[in-house]
């Protein structure tokens, strides 16, 4: 696993080296409360394969680091994932906590850039665990905000366990070496997530890993 800080100095801090994908609807909680909206136009179904979207590399933010909302917008979404990052075989090598940040929005299908692809809206845990150390789907992250527990992420509540959507989603496309997969952020029981405001601390935290935190500032235009 390449370990590479974002000074580009060697050192045990990890940094994403490829193309960063997430899942949505991986949770069987969201997945429940979303399904009435499946039927309706212009899907008219329940998505059969899974649902993917990219977070960019001006997104990426260590942890520590402040991450900047955006100018006019209140709150952010926190989006508390393990994330596997692959090897040259396309299986996992090593698994790392995120905080898939985005602005509120409605669409879960077509998630649109201009909501989670802002400059640092994805916070990136210090330390990858390998493989090996980890049972994926029975982890479970702590999130909190100031100090409050405000989520716990179960990941044996997914609909599709962590093999499963690692084979359904290599049916359509390969996975580079380097490449990072999140494996899903679980919604709060009235649809939505977690919310941060300018000030907060957000600590996503989980068995074996380093807590990821990151405090969020104003000042991004």
């Amino acid at each position: 696993m390449n370990k590479m800080n974002p000074s580009g100095t060697n050192d045990a801090r990890f940094w994403p080296q490829g193309t960063v994908y997430g899942a949505l609807l991986n949770f069987q909680q969201e997945w429940n409360l979303r399904a009435p909206q499946m039927t309706e136009a212009p899907y008219k179904g329940a998505p059969q394969a899974p649902v993917l979207f990219i977070k960019t590399a001006n997104t990426y933010t260590a942890s520590g680091v402040c991450i900047a909302i955006p100018d006019g917008v209140a709150e952010v979404d926190i989006g508390a994932n393990l994330a596997w990052v692959m090897g040259a075989d396309a299986k996992p090598v090593g698994c790392v906590l995120v905080n898939d940040v985005s602005i509120p929005h409605e669409s879960y299908y077509r998630p649109p850039v201009k909501y989670k692809c802002i400059d640092g809206f994805l916070g990136v845990g210090a330390k990858a665990c390998p493989i090996a150390q980890v049972n994926t789907d029975a982890v479970v992250l702590t999130v909190k905000v100031n100090g409050k527990e405000v989520q716990r992420v179960n990941y044996a509540d997914t609909v599709r366990k962590s093999q499963t959507l690692l084979s359904d989603i290599s049916e359509f496309m390969t996975f580079q070496e380097g490449d990072v997969l999140l494996l899903g952020s679980d919604c709060l029981p009235d649809g939505k997530r977690p919310r941060a405001k300018v000030g907060d601390v957000v600590e996503i935290s989980a068995d074996g890993f380093d807590t990821l935190v990151n405090t969020f500032v104003g000042g991004a235009a």
